[in-house]
């Protein structure tokens, strides 16, 4: 069932695109600077094909001065690594060298295929962002688009909600009570 939804949300997001995908990711990008400017620490995926483009805050959080890090695969986990260099990982996503990050950081910048009404979303299959979050003391926010959200999504016991979903209609957030 996972798997055809990722084919399907897979398929969505592909022919999200052209001006309508360029005004979602700019309407994306001003709800996001004004939502979360307050915030110092930012853990933000490096986005690659068609997700929600990620390079635009990655750049305004920079020019800001915020701390800013991305994934890094060790093994069978995600660890941030501040911001700075980069090559391509077991994925074929720009991963940054150097030491990871072991301190609190104020908001995490997850990716997603489907989001639902409780918060909890639909990866890409390999839980990196549920463990990462079962055990980070952070700010959950899923970046995409409208056409993502969806009713409700199968769970398994070791899916992690998300406390906000931020997309080009705005900001929602879940109760995680």
């Amino acid at each position: 069932m996972k798997e055809d939804l990722r084919y399907k949300y897979k398929i969505l997001r592909k022919y999200f695109q052209g001006v309508r995908r360029e005004e979602a990711d700019r309407a994306i990008a001003e709800c996001f600077m004004a939502a979360y400017e307050n915030y110092s620490s930012f853990f933000i995926y490096n986005s690659f094909g068609t997700e929600a483009d990620s390079h635009g805050l990655i750049e305004w959080l920079i020019s800001s001065n915020k701390r800013v890090y991305l994934p890094r695969v060790q093994g069978d986990d995600i660890v941030p690594v501040p911001y700075g260099k980069t090559v391509k990982g077991a994925y074929g996503i720009e991963e940054p060298e150097g030491e990871p990050y072991t301190g609190d950081i104020d908001v995490t910048i997850v990716p997603l295929l489907a989001v639902d009404g409780e918060g909890f979303r639909l990866g890409y299959g390999g839980g990196y962002y549920d463990r990462y979050l079962k055990k980070a003391k952070t700010l959950s926010v899923g970046l995409g688009y409208g056409i993502q959200l969806c009713d409700r999504l199968e769970r398994d016991g070791w899916d992690e909600p998300l406390d906000a979903f931020l997309c080009e209609r705005g900001i929602y957030c879940f109760d995680r009570k």
